[in-house]
């Protein structure tokens, strides 16, 4: 079996499948249809589905031209038909792995996605989840599912690994084609396969280990990483604004040393997919071994606090202007989670505004990436653009995301009193209403 996925690997002769045509899905189809593998992406939303077959791009790094054209000469479909699993020789699982109202993981994505493709499973497919999720997951959940639904025994019948997605999205240098890409599979022989599969996309940049749960452990230690020193630089800005001194500046003093120092900034909170996540997936596992992670479990506190502490400092700034938050106009700058892009999975900006509304202020928001948002359910429609009339009108602008569009020597000269969290106006020359968290 090695032998020939090896050698229809080489040839392009293998087809691939994608299940989960989001932020991760969609841009690993598109990668795996250009390197010259007929690609098919399996998702539950109808609607995602029709817009891919008809060359519609609604991903951020995917390149419109290149979607329609993969599209268009038969390269890359998409269905919510999982018999087409019959058809595929490779299948990844990207699909969602949020946490539920208790903080701790909600696999029922992934879980749901294996049953629906074991029951299509054939000998000589390969299967690699690359949904984030905790060690184990891959040999403990998957395996048996696979196994039970499709008859086949895995290792003999079919091959099964783990590689974690790494894409950031807005990374102008690293895209999916140039990101390395870790693989940890059940057995040599899966290991080696699934290596070729990332490696005729990647070239050399596949890295290999041992065994799924390295693999799953790796993306959760990448994000767990930037959790705990994002939290430790958090837990800095307040105690900086305290002794009155502007870690931004110390920030930069630090940077200037070329080694044992690897530059985070604070902010409102954090956001995305990944980095509040990930860590709860690690102390949610960890429990089961009567392990406590306390050290990522302070830096977890401190961040979910930093929307609040926005707030707090938002209230002071205008208690220096004699005004209350009970009442005044907020006007909040971004709420995508961070720069130059629409998504707003997790955003801090979110709970920031959450948090002002709850002390009666009357909040108002710009982003001229995400025109409106869904929160529990509800539409917040955002202002169609920035003038000078809504910026002179409000009685505090808060900035939550460093857009690179936005022209801030104008936010300046029309704001009443900034409330800059991101240090994105660093460059304005006139400061004097503005503050930096």
């Amino acid at each position: 079996m090695k032998e020939e996925l090896l050698s229809r690997i080489a040839e392009r002769k293998i087809t691939v499948g994608v299940v989960g045509l989001g932020y991760v899905g969609l841009p690993l189809a598109v990668e795996k249809a250009k390197a010259g593998f007929r690609t098919i992406g399996f998702d539950v939303q109808e609607e995602k589905v029709k817009q891919v077959n008809a060359g519609h791009n609604y991903i951020g790094d995917v390149v419109d031209a290149e979607l329609a054209q993969l599209v268009s000469n038969g390269m890359l479909s998409a269905t919510s038909d999982f018999s087409f699993i019959k058809e595929v020789d490779f299948v990844a699982i990207c699909v969602p792995t949020p946490l539920d109202i208790h903080q701790e993981p909600d696999i029922s994505y992934v879980e749901n996605s294996a049953k629906s493709i074991a029951g299509y499973l054939t000998k000589g497919t390969v299967v690699v989840l690359e949904s984030t999720t905790y060690p184990g997951t891959t040999e403990e959940l998957i395996k048996p599912i696979l196994e039970k639904g499709s008859g086949l025994e895995c290792g003999k019948d079919f091959y099964l690994g783990f590689s974690p997605e790494r894409v950031d999205p807005g990374n102008a240098v690293y895209k999916t084609k140039n990101t390395p890409k870790v693989v940890g599979a059940v057995g040599k022989d899966a290991q080696e396969v699934i290596a070729a599969i990332y490696g005729a996309v990647l070239g050399d940049k596949v890295h290999t280990v041992s065994s799924p749960a390295v693999a799953e452990m790796t993306k959760i230690l990448e994000n767990t990483y930037r959790n705990i020193n994002i939290g430790l630089i958090n837990e800095l800005a307040i105690l900086c604004n305290r002794m009155n001194i502007d870690l931004w500046e110390v920030i930069e003093a630090a940077k200037t040393k070329p080694f044992g120092f690897t530059a985070f900034y604070p902010g409102p909170g954090l956001g995305g997919h990944c980095i509040p996540l990930d860590p709860y997936y690690l102390t949610w596992k960890a429990r089961e071994y009567g392990f406590h992670t306390s050290m990522i479990e302070a830096s977890m506190m401190i961040n979910d606090h930093m929307p609040e502490y926005t707030v707090e400092r938002c209230g002071k700034i205008l208690n220096r202007h004699r005004k209350a938050l009970n009442g005044s106009k907020v006007l909040v700058l971004g709420v995508a989670y961070k720069q130059d892009i629409d998504d707003y999975r997790e955003s801090p900006a979110l709970r920031v505004i959450e948090e002002l509304e709850k002390t009666g202020a009357s909040v108002s928001f710009y982003d001229p990436y995400i025109p409106q948002y869904k929160q529990h359910g509800k539409l917040h429609k955002g202002e169609t653009a920035l003038t000078a009339e809504l910026l002179q009108h409000a009685d505090l602008v808060v900035v939550t995301a460093a857009h690179t569009n936005i022209d801030y020597d104008f936010v300046q000269r029309h704001a009443q009193a900034v409330f800059d969290t991101k240090n994105v106006m660093k460059e304005v020359k006139e400061r004097n209403n503005i503050e930096v968290l």
